[in-house]
């Protein structure tokens, strides 16, 4: 794999802009219309940097999902979100639609813009005064960490994929917050390291900071597209996630989507 590549990763938290700026031509696809196993706390050394990829991975069939009533109300709520905060819509369905509105973001905005629009489109997606509740009734503690991994895991499979919750070292003691997903749906949709930083992690870490007051840090695995996200620990200022090289010839994202990674 080349070793360079232009989608930007940016290197930690930045200032976000308070407005967005216009975005840069539209593709004409587009319609505008305006636990049970143990872990010790993760290092950020832990995060997998992926050197290459074997030729196989074109071979492996995608994860088949079936998708239920709520998985697809939740993926159709999201994927509006999105769209309506973009302005970009599409006549896709199910989580096709979701990729697709994804793909629009990373075609459209810059890496900054990408995460402000993803943070735009969750509180939209989760109404303020639900979040400032929990904010409020539920502070950092073992028992919040411990029921944002379980509620991760309950409630959010139809986006990330299956998910269990594992232990980790907390402050000299064991806790259950970190939640393990084997192999992340949205990654393996779209193959694109850019995406998964810009429109998932990032965005997904600040969120969840600023609207409930929770640190989180995420930690994917670039070689087997597996995530852990750890509640309760600050990412690291220099995060080695930011210094993935784009999959290049492999990423879904480019091929389907034109995404510029």
């Amino acid at each position: 794999m080349e070793s360079t590549f232009s989608l930007q990763h940016g290197t930690g938290f930045r200032a976000l802009p308070t407005t967005i700026r216009p975005p840069r031509k539209l593709m004409s696809n587009h319609r505008i219309m305006r636990s049970k196993h143990d872990t010790k706390q993760v290092s950020p050394h832990r995060v997998v940097i992926a050197s290459h990829l074997m030729a196989e991975t074109k071979e492996k069939k995608m994860t088949l999902y079936n998708d239920n009533w709520f998985d697809r109300l939740a993926i159709h709520h999201l994927s509006q979100s999105i769209q309506l905060t973009t302005g970009i819509h599409n006549e896709k369905d199910g989580y096709e639609s979701l990729i697709e509105a994804a793909s629009a973001v990373a075609m459209n905005f810059d890496a900054k813009d990408q995460q402000q629009l993803v943070i735009k489109a969750l509180k939209k997606a989760l109404p303020p005064v639900i979040s400032y509740m929990i904010k409020i009734i539920a502070p950092p503690s073992k028992v919040s960490r411990e029921f944002f991994s379980l509620f991760t895991t309950i409630f959010f499979p139809w986006l990330v994929g299956h998910c269990e919750v594992r232990e980790s070292e907390f402050q000299g003691k064991r806790e259950k917050n970190v939640v393990y997903i084997p192999k992340c749906r949205f990654l393996e949709g779209t193959n694109c390291v850019g995406m998964c930083t810009n429109l998932c992690k990032m965005p997904t870490q600040k969120f969840i900071q600023d609207s409930f007051g929770m640190p989180l840090y995420m930690v994917p695995n670039f070689e087997d597209m597996s995530c852990e996200m750890i509640f309760g620990q600050h990412p690291p200022e220099d995060d080695p996630a930011l210094k993935q090289p784009c999959y290049k010839k492999l990423c879904i994202a480019k091929q389907i989507h034109g995404v510029n990674c």
